[in-house]
């Protein structure tokens, strides 16, 4: 069993830079972040595998960057130039088998984080 343990997040003005973190207590092949907008269904954002690759939708490419440190087992999604579109909760998902993409399009990840909101007003 993985322990899935996020921490940022919070409220900002559209156009500004917000950092979340997800830290686990052990080995996952793939990390992932979702989101889920107030009476919206939950979407994938970004995912990274354990070598590296990263996936993102196509809503926050070049705005967003995931990221791992390797070390510390944990995951990172920096988010700049936030739109007020970008509110929602956020959480975090691993899982030992599936790769990010498979996690974020295909199948659920095993372990998930608590969950973060990040508002974005405009």
């Amino acid at each position: 069993q993985v322990r899935l343990v996020q921490s940022g997040g919070g409220s900002v003005q559209a156009g500004g830079s917000l950092r979340l973190s997800c830290v686990a207590s052990g080995y996952t092949y793939s990390m992932v972040w979702f989101r889920q907008a107030p009476g919206k269904e939950r979407e994938g954002v970004a995912g990274i595998d354990s070598d590296g690759t990263t996936t993102y939708e196509d809503s926050v490419e070049g705005r967003f960057t995931i990221s791992q440190d390797n070390v510390k087992n944990t995951l990172y999604l920096q988010m700049n130039e936030l739109k007020p579109e970008d509110t929602g909760m956020y959480t975090c998902a691993a899982d030992g088998l599936l790769t990010a993409t498979e996690a974020l399009r295909e199948a659920l990840p095993k372990y998930w984080g608590q969950g973060t909101q990040v508002t974005v007003s405009s």
